[in-house]
């Protein structure tokens, strides 16, 4: 079988491909390929992986221009012809090869108030919370989000706009906003409300076709865009 001819890119933001030949093998993975390539032709290769189950998410790269999980990517899936062109995740800054800083990813979970606010402690009864009622269905269509970044990633209005929360940040705002438990519910929407939260949004939905998990981020900041109005006529983002 033709070995593969494999691009990867190679240094930092000012770096270069590098090309090499992989060996084909049945049930192939993209994560295989970069494996390969570090452990049998260039020890130097720099990328980052966990569980190999896509369960984690770090072990996400472009991979022929489309941001990917690279364990659950089979090759057969996306090569074109017998090449492939892996990268390292686009909007954010390269460390080395194909690993990426993710900290300003994370940092804007911060900003919009991605963490759960409560009111009770360890000595109060637990809060019964209906798992049929609307608020927590829309949470449980939001909260499976594991921080893999394909979504920020896939997002133009991220390129273009670079302070932009993301898709990311703002889908587990809005499975924060359904959580009847938080009481940070004000707080949370006057920091999504800005002019870099929700209705910076261009509603390309390029982070629901591309999200490993099938979460609909557009929903979600759809439905922010809405309740921070809403939010605003009443006068209480002031």
């Amino acid at each position: 079988m033709q070995p593969l001819s494999v691009s990867l890119w190679r240094g930092t933001s000012n770096g270069q491909f590098a090309r090499y030949d992989v060996p084909r093998q049945p049930s192939q993975t993209i994560l295989d390929v970069v494996t390969y390539v570090q452990r049998h032709l260039d020890s130097t290769l720099s990328y980052r992986f966990a569980c190999r189950v896509g369960m984690c998410g770090s072990c996400a790269m472009s991979v022929n221009g489309v941001a990917r999980w690279t364990c659950r990517t089979h090759v057969s899936k996306v090569i074109k012809g017998n090449t492939l062109e892996i990268a390292p995740l686009a909007n954010l800054p390269v460390i080395k090869d194909l690993t990426t800083d993710m900290s300003a990813f994370f940092d804007k979970w911060a900003k919009a108030k991605g963490q759960f606010t409560g009111d009770q402690t360890r000595d109060d009864a637990f809060a019964i919370v209906r798992p049929d009622s609307e608020k927590r269905l829309e949470a449980d269509a939001a909260i499976e989000c594991i921080g893999c970044g394909v979504c920020y990633a896939s997002c133009d209005t991220v390129t273009w706009k670079p302070d932009y929360l993301g898709p990311a940040a703002l889908n587990r705002a809005w499975a924060l906003v359904n959580d009847e438990r938080d009481v940070a519910q004000t707080e949370r929407l006057k920091a999504v409300a800005g002019d870099a939260g929700c209705h910076a949004c261009h509603t390309h939905t390029s982070c629901a076709e591309r999200c490993p998990k099938g979460i609909s981020p557009t929903r979600g900041i759809s439905a922010l865009k809405k309740l921070t109005a809403k939010a605003a006529i009443r006068g209480e983002l002031d």
